[in-house]
């Protein structure tokens, strides 16, 4: 891991009507409209799905690190985000996100050990750590037959 801070940059750029165009150096573009929920199309990304998406990725992404460094054997995880938003005090925002993980393990895998590092993945998560909207963890652990 390179030093702190690390800076990330993105771009968007859009028309006065129609999809808008996200860049990041380096990464393929996406185009993003607003949801259905806000009139939009509902046919791509919007930011409300790309925060949602970001969270179900860093999840993935900070259990991975913790698996590898704990020693973890597993074969497949699956991480479900839903985001409530709603109006608290006038103001539109994300009060919670529910975290959903299917963690799939070997047979001979430690249960307790697979949910201590599922839930310090979660609690180490940067991008939830980011934000001041509550998380809720549920996770199941599947072994194979």
């Amino acid at each position: 891991m390179q030093n702190l801070p690390h800076h990330y940059f993105a771009k968007a750029a859009a028309p006065a009507e129609g999809h808008i165009n996200l860049s990041s150096q380096g990464l393929t573009d996406i185009e993003s409209a607003g949801p259905a929920e806000f009139g939009g199309p509902g046919d791509l990304w919007s930011p409300e799905t790309l925060l949602v998406a970001a969270i179900a990725d860093c999840f993935i992404l900070t259990f991975r690190a913790i698996a590898r460094a704990s020693k973890l054997e597993w074969v497949d995880l699956t991480c479900t985000v839903e985001g409530v938003l709603d109006r608290v005090d006038k103001v539109t925002q994300f009060t919670e996100f529910k975290l959903r993980v299917v963690l799939d393990v070997p047979s001979d895998a430690d249960e307790l050990k697979s949910m201590r590092l599922l839930e310090k993945a979660e609690a180490a998560c940067l991008i939830t750590n980011s934000m001041k909207s509550a998380v809720h963890l549920e996770a199941e652990i599947r072994k194979a037959n």
